[in-house]
């Protein structure tokens, strides 16, 4: 049912909007950021300075960005998630004649103060336009072919723009959770089984080509994933990441080796100790208890958010709601995934806890949005 619906006296205003904010999610959200702070302050060696102190200030900015966000009634999120997303691509465009290059990829605007990366941005603006699409459409229509059409385009147009950059793991990201906000909203499962279907079709003849006149990939990426596979392989090329990550993974043990006293990072064996392999330090200096604890912080923030989808009854807030939560968790499940060696390298950091200011900055955006979605979602009459 549309927010509309509802008359606007069980929809808290002014000063009771404070009261109807989830401190329970802030809460739990700065404690997965302080425990970023306390790792950012590790691998730089006991320094505040270099990235520690940084990433403080931009959490700071976002807290203060989520409040107001939180304040502004929903139904204008909802008015501007076609702008958003339109933004968003034009950023996309942007980034293709003036985008900066960083580590082989050509992913950020340098916008003075920061470098954006456009493709995060995305995530979040995707999410808006496909709550807001289904929020308009006809519940009897969204399985019909031309209306499953459209939020395909949706998806289709910055996921190939973001793997033009290249960034296969923020495509997977994009793909991933369009899909499910697309299933929630009550697209058939037979358009699903149909893709899946069509994946495994395709994954079975770029293996079954291999060697053949009509080999669909090219030989270094067949190395590619062999190295996934087996990253001993080439462990001082191609595996090397992996294998170091998995060295950092095992020898933390139960407790740890202690703070400060991981020898993978601190003698720099680990490479990008402070991004994507982030987790890979707390699990040398804290163990599992270190690792398991963060992963229960993320479950409890997942489940907040999925709580206040569920008992939304406007239709864009839910679905708002449930798409931030499902592109936060892929977030962490793809990189615990990689660093573990479960799935391949593809560059995602791991959400509030590694250091980039245009991730935090952005996941603070989305919490924004779920809080507002919380704050004014309609209520009984008193």
């Amino acid at each position: 049912m549309s927010y509309l619906e509802y008359n606007v006296q069980t929809i808290p205003s002014g000063p009771r909007k404070i009261l109807h904010f989830n401190w329970a999610l802030l809460v739990l959200i700065t404690a997965v950021a302080a425990v970023g702070f306390i790792m950012l302050y590790s691998v730089a060696g006991g320094s505040m300075d270099r990235w520690a102190e940084p990433q403080m200030k931009r959490f700071g900015i976002g807290v203060a960005m989520m409040f107001i966000i939180a304040m502004i009634p929903i139904w204008f999120w909802r008015n501007m998630a076609a702008l958003g997303y339109l933004v968003s691509v034009v950023l996309l465009l942007a980034v293709e004649f003036f985008g900066t290059v960083g580590m082989g990829a050509q992913r950020w605007i340098d916008i003075g103060f920061m470098q954006l990366q456009p493709s995060e941005l995305m995530k979040i603006t995707l999410v808006m336009m496909l709550a807001a699409y289904y929020d308009w459409l006809d519940v009897n229509k969204v399985s019909r072919p031309l209306w499953v059409i459209l939020p395909i385009i949706v998806i289709a147009i910055p996921t190939l723009l973001v793997l033009r950059q290249p960034d296969l793991g923020t495509a997977i990201l994009l793909v991933t959770g369009g899909g499910i906000v697309m299933f929630l909203a009550g697209v058939s499962w037979l358009y699903f089984g149909a893709v899946m279907a069509m994946g495994v079709g395709v994954v079975t003849a770029v293996f079954a080509s291999r060697g053949t006149p009509w080999q669909l990939l090219k030989d270094y990426q067949y190395r590619r994933i062999d190295t996934f596979l087996d990253p001993s392989s080439d462990p001082l090329g191609a595996g090397y990441h992996i294998t170091q990550s998995k060295i950092a993974l095992g020898s933390g043990g139960w407790t740890g080796r202690g703070f400060m006293q991981g020898t993978q990072s601190r003698l720099n064996f680990l490479p990008e100790k402070h991004t994507d392999f982030i987790f890979t330090t707390l699990a040398e200096e804290f163990g599992f208890v270190g690792g398991i604890s963060l992963l229960v912080l993320y479950a409890l923030i997942l489940a907040f958010c999925i709580a206040s989808a569920i008992s939304n009854r406007d239709r864009f807030g839910s679905l708002l709601t449930i798409g931030i939560s499902t592109t936060f968790f892929l977030f962490f499940a793809v990189n615990m995934s990689m660093v573990m060696g479960m799935a391949p390298v593809v560059g995602v950091p791991l959400p509030l806890v590694s250091w980039g200011g245009s991730a935090m900055l952005i996941l603070m955006i989305g919490f924004g949005l779920v809080q507002s979605a919380h704050v004014h979602r309609p209520r009984a009459k008193s």
